[in-house]
């Protein structure tokens, strides 16, 4: 029988000899997963046995990672923003960098309580429109998307957050078939060139849906197909926020503009990549 602090030391030591830089984080959450404990609990218990059927799931789950599946897969939720959402491995995570969008979307609406329509065009996990309905208490919003089991998450996630009643899901190809006004429209397309995508880490490449990653050759492919679609949607004084991969925002501006759009801006992630174009009507 191992304590659990034999068996933090090992599982850290493997994850990092695998090239996970966050072993120790990761050893802990998934110990806590199997113990039904909070992270930071784990260290209180250090000399705890596991039965039996704890370290059979441990290791299963330890080898599971060992092999780059991502945490959120093994644990089933990934935070955004101040929120939990539910994930599987047919919706790409949620990131932090897409928080961004969120900050964009606030500073750009001069008032916050007055009813608002918002659509999300490839809507995930649904985390965009769901954590914009927790702070815009009055509007009300649609995603779309073209995966039936991610609407199947993002109707989910809806479901627990209590937002079953303002957000609607719909399985859709962008845009199409929409004749609706919106006074909001976000969207985190797949913006990865499609050579660049083997490139990834291994969580990424391996594990996310390809569908989610693929932007065509140079990344734009879905930009140039939202962009007509977004300036027919948009409500005059609406705004639009669009997410785009490093080096992209200049292009994917002018794809916006094209389409007829007023480009507002960019904004820079955490890191200082230009995460997100901002236009209006």
């Amino acid at each position: 029988m191992l304590t659990i602090a034999q068996i933090l030391h090992r599982a850290a030591e493997r994850l990092t000899a695998a090239g996970i830089e966050t072993a120790r984080l990761d050893a802990r959450l998934l110990l806590g997963e199997v113990l039904g404990l909070e992270p930071q609990a784990v260290f209180t218990r250090p000399q705890w046995d596991l039965s039996p059927a704890e370290q059979d799931r441990f290791n299963a789950l330890l080898g599971r990672r060992l092999a780059r599946e991502p945490m959120s897969h093994l644990l089933g939720r990934r935070g955004f923003w101040t929120l939990e959402f539910k994930v599987t491995a047919d919706t790409l995570d949620p990131r932090p960098d897409t928080e961004t969008v969120i900050e964009a979307v606030l500073d750009g609406l001069a008032e916050r309580g007055r009813p608002r329509r918002i659509l999300d065009l490839g809507t995930g996990t649904g985390c965009i429109l769901l954590t914009l309905l927790t702070e815009l208490g009055f509007a009300t919003g649609l995603g779309v998307d073209k995966s039936p089991a991610a609407l199947e998450v993002a109707g989910a996630n809806a479901q627990r957050l209590g937002l079953a009643g303002r957000a609607a899901f719909r399985l859709g190809d962008w845009g199409a078939g929409l004749d609706e006004r919106f006074d909001v429209i976000v969207s985190n397309p797949p913006y990865i060139p499609d050579g660049e995508i083997d490139k990834l880490e291994p969580e990424v490449a391996m594990f996310e849906p390809r569908l989610a990653l693929r932007g065509g050759p140079d990344g734009l492919d879905c930009v140039r197909s939202l962009a007509p679609q977004i300036a027919r949607l948009l409500a005059p004084g609406g705004v639009a926020v669009l997410e785009v991969g490093m080096g992209q925002a200049g292009p994917a501006a002018t794809l916006l503009a094209a389409a007829g759009l007023v480009p507002q801006g960019v904004r820079r992630d955490l890191g200082g990549v230009e995460r997100c174009v901002v236009a209006g009507l």
